[in-house]
């Protein structure tokens, strides 16, 4: 099948990837030049796991191509997926600027017959949009008199469906080639229909061992998307408030997380205590539902809380640090192991490690950080975030590995579950360290190592 992706984000890149993979001709399209000109010489603009390979492979084998060229990607695609970013607004809501650009850029160059998919995460109501400006851009071609290929653009359709993504950053060509769940919302009627059974044939690889094709509505599948990662983001705020608790009650909340996970209702999933949740997804969706029941003059009072509970729980390590050493930590040392807001990947946005960085900095102490493989964004993010603040700028530096950023450091600060820093040396760690001290924000090791002489302070533990 002949299939567009507009938008090489993470989303974009790693779905057309793996249809390419499977045996469809892919065209990547995005407005971003450079990016588009790193993938064609062979580079990869984001980490993640395996996907240089996969692109290397599909381009190689001639199914994967990329171009800053809108009207090709369109002509070529009889299915064009939308994965444009919806970055939140000052309000929370979702920004659909990009995605209704893409829809204009649809119905101006469209020859045909074409199925739309938004892949992008959007409020309910978005296709409905999304419909009005591809038709707009058709209606003002037939004003202008426009022919294509002989044919009277009076004849043109598009069917638009709603296919929200569920992909995990560090595992998300895992979850795309082998998924739980495709959920696809569809429009009444035969344009419905017809985009059905074009949905249905790009994804009959996906469903050879059962039927994993969920189908409903347009509005529901939108809805769909933001109530999955809301219940996620909530898990996640109802452990950290528990872990405060146990903290001051004396519990110790890796035996809790064991006992309730036990039950098959909950399970063991979202249930960790630590520094908060970020990325592109959590914080801006639960953002935006909440704007979004705000339009309709409803609150969602779960998730405001959920929210900022989240904010709060960026800052609990720097309270411990605090309680420890004093606000003043002028001539103060601290190793940081993690930088990106999750394993993985070396994604930064929403990153809890930008939040307490620039708080130590703040507070006069000297920062040394590391991390596998966000060093490089996260010099680029971090550098905006303490933009106009050389002094702060002047007391972070970036180590090359986890012990040089631990060296001579007053305290290490673990914010990162890295498979790398679950089983250090400790008895190195010790020795270069000033004092043996830890405060961990991901509860990576068992509290049994205060038993070898480190002051180990963590979440709930």
């Amino acid at each position: 099948m002949k299939i567009s992706v507009l938008g090489i984000g993470y989303v974009g890149l790693v779905t057309g990837s793996c249809l390419a993979e499977i045996g469809n001709e892919v065209v990547c399209f995005d407005v971003d030049q450079r990016k588009v000109e790193i993938l064609q010489s062979g580079g990869v603009p984001i980490h993640e796991e395996g996907l240089p390979q996969l692109i290397e492979r599909n381009v190689r084998a001639g199914r994967l191509h990329f171009t800053h060229d809108v009207a090709r990607a369109v002509h070529h695609g009889d299915l064009i997926f939308i994965a444009a970013g919806t970055p939140p607004g000052e309000d929370g809501s979702a920004d659909l600027q990009y995605v209704l650009a893409a829809g204009r850029s649809i119905g101006r160059y469209m020859q045909g017959f074409k199925v739309v998919a938004v892949k992008s995460t959007v409020p309910v109501g978005t296709a409905s949009k999304l419909r009005a400006e591809i038709e707009e851009e058709l209606a003002q071609r037939r004003s202008n008199g426009e022919l294509a290929a002989g044919r009277d653009l009076q004849g043109i359709a598009v069917a638009i469906v709603s296919n929200p993504e569920f992909l995990k950053q560090g595992a998300a060509i895992a979850d795309f080639m082998r998924p739980d769940r495709i959920v696809l919302g569809s429009e009444p009627g035969e344009a419905g229909q017809q985009a059905r059974e074009v949905m249905a044939r790009v994804y009959a690889p996906f469903n050879r061992q059962r039927d994993r094709m969920i189908h409903m509505a347009v509005e529901a599948a939108e809805f769909t998307k933001y109530a999955a990662n809301a219940m996620l983001a909530t898990r996640v705020s109802f452990m950290n408030e528990l872990a405060n608790l146990a903290e001051k009650v004396g519990v110790d909340i890796e035996q809790v997380r064991r006992g309730v996970g036990s039950d098959r209702r909950i399970g063991y999933r979202f249930l960790y205590a630590g520094v908060g949740y970020g990325g592109s997804c959590f914080p801006k969706d639960v953002q935006a539902l909440v704007r979004t029941a705000a339009t309709h003059g409803q609150r969602l009072q779960v998730l405001e809380a959920v929210h900022a509970v989240n904010d709060a729980q960026k800052l609990v390590l720097i309270e411990k640090i605090v309680r420890r050493f004093g606000e003043d930590l002028c001539g103060r040392r601290f190793g940081i192991w993690g930088l990106a807001f999750k394993p993985g990947t070396d994604d930064m946005r929403e990153a809890p490690s930008r939040i307490v960085i620039k708080a130590l900095l703040v507070r006069g102490a000297e920062v040394v950080a590391h991390d596998p493989v966000a060093i490089a964004e996260a010099r680029k993010v971090l550098a905006a975030d303490l933009d106009g603040l050389p002094d702060l700028m002047a007391r972070l530096r970036y180590a090359d590995n986890p012990m040089q950023a631990a060296r001579d450091a007053d305290a290490l600060v673990i914010l990162t579950d890295w498979k790398g820093f679950k089983n250090p040396d400790f008895s190195a760690l010790k020795a270069v360290l000033r004092q043996p001290l830890i405060f961990d924000g991901r509860n990576l090791y068992d509290p049994e190592i205060r038993s070898q002489g480190f002051d180990y302070q963590a979440i709930g533990r």
